[in-house]
């Protein structure tokens, strides 16, 4: 497969899994027993403005590609740049998963449970699309990356500690503004836990069809 050919399937799946992912946020929001740390600032925040998940989610990217650039400086690879765009067609995405799934309500907390899990796989898939497409990564990973880049601490632990941040902003928020826990609650618990294993597990089976896909000459 030519370089050209490689490229146009990676952002092929970036986008699949920018939908997939939109729709595990949808999920998870429907269910309503808390999102995922990376969108529960913006659920959050679209309550307390008035503004939707997704323009809220647009918002958060931005700031994060902006603090990406005030971490690297000159050494911004300005190809990074990409993920404004990204963000954009995720944050459109987000809003229209919401819309899609607008009808659907859980009659109890195991139903609440079972929109969760289904969340969390999507999300998981929607991750693993993004780490095999080979193009940009979403604005969240792009801003650990970088901090990566001037703290000696590894990705993981880099992570685990953004996605405390964003959650203990959040819950704070909720506290202060709406006297309750809103979209933090024991599903994004669960999702903290099980949406970097799940996405491990499916990135191995995908890269090795990614990469037979790759091989193949058209």
């Amino acid at each position: 497969m030519k370089k050209t050919e490689r490229t146009i399937l990676g952002w092929m799946i970036l986008l699949l899994g920018l939908v997939v992912m939109a729709f595990g946020v949808g999920f998870s929001i429907k269910a309503n027993l808390g999102t995922s740390p990376i969108s529960s600032l913006p659920y959050v925040t679209s309550i307390l403005s008035g503004l939707t998940v997704g323009q809220t989610t647009i918002l958060l990217h931005v700031v994060l590609i902006f603090l990406q650039i005030l971490i690297l400086r000159k050494n911004y690879n300005l190809i990074q740049l990409l993920q404004l765009p990204v963000a954009l067609v995720f944050g459109f995405l987000c809003d229209l998963a919401l819309s899609a799934l607008s009808g659907m309500a859980p009659s109890g907390y195991l139903s609440q449970w079972l929109l969760c899990l289904i969340g969390i796989l999507f999300v998981a898939i929607g991750v693993s699309c993004e780490v095999i497409s080979g193009t940009v990564p979403l604005a969240g990973e792009g801003f650990v990356m970088a901090l990566c880049k001037v703290i000696p601490v590894e990705f993981g632990y880099l992570k685990v500690g953004f996605d405390v941040f964003l959650v203990t902003v959040s819950i704070l928020l909720c506290v202060i503004f709406l006297h309750s826990l809103v979209g933090v609650r024991e599903g994004t618990v669960a999702a903290a836990l099980m949406v970097g294993i799940l996405s491990k597990e499916l990135n191995r089976i995908y890269s090795k069809v990614y990469k037979r896909i790759k091989r193949i000459s058209l």
